[in-house]
């Protein structure tokens, strides 16, 4: 089954926010005094965002989900994880991270623990804040705790996609190895993706 491209509306990080609005602007037409039929299907409508709205907030305050609904690990306990080591080959397949001037901080914080040398985690259905387009996420993991690096290329995920998001389904991930590049920031990261696509095939 093709992997989702986008998050469904519903998912969508400002949706409730915009039913709330939209709620709120029929404040002044709707009252305690109005007709049964139009107030409490109104306020039935209202309570019921509030809890669309509110939910998320705790469910991701309390760190339930791992990963969470926007593709960041916490820690890999209970996860299982499929190693995709490197492959000796001529010409090296090497996937750099894409959006990895966004993460600079948490990269640094990979390196300082981890070093330069690392695995990462390849996490499908992952996104950026208030963006509806899923990606295959990059958190390094050779530190203390995995950190977001940015993404996989759209080009260069394309190929997995579908098969990364199945084994998500089943609570399994891809481990490749990584390569900080660069002294200090702002620092590029690389993915050795050379054992890939052996992997996934024997899965």
């Amino acid at each position: 089954m093709p992997a989702p491209r986008s998050k469904p509306l519903l998912a969508w990080e400002p949706a409730p926010y915009l039913v709330l609005i939209a709620l709120l602007m029929f404040t002044g037409l709707v009252r305690p005094s109005s007709s049964p039929w139009l107030f409490w299907p109104y306020s039935a409508a209202l309570a019921a965002t509030l809890v669309w709205l509110v939910v998320p907030l705790v469910r991701d305050r309390r760190g339930v989900a791992n990963p969470d609904r926007w593709g960041d690990l916490s820690s890999l306990d209970g996860l299982e994880l499929l190693d995709a080591p490197r492959r000796e080959r001529e010409v090296r397949t090497v996937v750099p991270v894409a959006d990895v001037r966004r993460h600079q901080a948490a990269i640094d914080l990979a390196r300082i623990h981890g070093g330069a040398e690392q695995h990462a985690v390849l996490v499908p259905r992952a996104s950026r804040w208030l963006s509806r387009r899923y990606r295959v996420g990059v958190q390094l993991v050779g530190g203390d705790r995995p950190r977001h690096a940015g993404f996989l290329p759209d080009a260069a995920g394309e190929p997995w996609r579908d098969r990364l998001d199945a084994l998500r389904t089943e609570g399994v991930f891809v481990r490749v190895p990584a390569l900080i590049t660069g002294e200090s920031r702002p620092f590029g990261v690389d993915l050795d993706t050379s054992g890939l696509e052996r992997v996934l095939a024997e899965r």
